[in-house]
C-alpha cells in the first residue's frame, strides 16, 4: 500500500491521486468520481504518508492507522460511528491523545478509510506484496556485501 501518491487537498472533499506533474502544479483524480483537476501550488497539499495521528505516548503514523482499523475490519468498508462515539471506536484500534484529537478528524479518517477500501488501494493483497518485498530487501543487500572484490 503505497500512500505517497494519495493527497488529500484543503478545501476539496475525498482523496485524490497523483496523475501527473505540471507546470503550475499536479494533475489529481479524485478517487470517489474520478474527475480529474488541477492542483496548484497555492493549494494546500498533503500526502497522507506525511499525516500522523497524536498517540498517548507518540505521534503514530496514518499508515499503521489505516492498517489496524482494516484488520479489525476484515479488510470491508466500515459505519463511520455518530457523533460521540468516535473517539470510542478509533480507540478499539489504537490508543489515542483524546485532548488532541478531534471526532471531526475521526469522522475524516473512517471516510478515507472507506475510500481507500473501495477504490482498491488498501487490501490484503497489497500488504502481503509489501511484506514480501521487504524481506527480499534485506537478503540481496547481504549478497551485494558478500561478494569477492575483483582484482
Amino acid at each position: 500500500m503505497d500512500l505517497t501518491s494519495i493527497f488529500t487537498i484543503g478545501g476539496k472533499p475525498g482523496l485524490q491521486k497523483l496523475v501527473a506533474k505540471s507546470a503550475s502544479g499536479v494533475i489529481v483524480e479524485s478517487l470517489t468520481d474520478g474527475k480529474r483537476f488541477n492542483a496548484y501550488s497555492s493549494y494546500k497539499i498533503s500526502s497522507l504518508e506525511d499525516i500522523s495521528i497524536y498517540g498517548e505516548e507518540e505521534d503514530i503514523p496514518l499508515r499503521e492507522v489505516l492498517i489496524k482499523i482494516a484488520e479489525g475490519n476484515s479488510f470491508e468498508q466500515m459505519e463511520i460511528p455518530k457523533k460521540g462515539e468516535l473517539i470510542a471506536a478509533l480507540n478499539g484500534f489504537i490508543a489515542i491523545d483524546q485532548e488532541r484529537v478531534y471526532e471531526s478528524d475521526i469522522k475524516k479518517l473512517f471516510a478515507w478509510y472507506n475510500i481507500l477500501i473501495k477504490s482498491e488501494i488498501l487490501t490484503q493483497e497489497s500488504l502481503k506484496e509489501e511484506g514480501e518485498e521487504e524481506e527480499k530487501a534485506p537478503v540481496a543487500e547481504e549478497k551485494k556485501e558478500q561478494a569477492p572484490a575483483e582484482k
